[in-house]
């Protein structure tokens, strides 16, 4: 799918100096750059719903761990 990605001027001019340093094309990092974006907020979503799981259930301890 095709979309149309609007950036400031200064988001523009570090998009094209990383693409530079890293001798790939802008849509290449902006790619990658969403990617990592999705992949490191699955991860805190499952994190969180794990905490949302957990934390209750052992509520009591980590009371006391936090007195000790």
């Amino acid at each position: 799918m095709a979309m149309t990605l609007r950036l400031t001027d200064d988001e523009s001019e570090a998009l094209r100096m990383q693409a530079e340093i890293e001798h790939r094309s802008m849509q290449d990092v902006a790619r990658e750059a969403v990617r990592e974006y999705i992949a490191r907020h699955a991860h805190l979503s499952r994190v969180h719903g794990a905490l949302d799981v957990l934390t209750p259930r052992y509520e009591e301890l980590l009371d006391r761990l936090g007195k000790a």
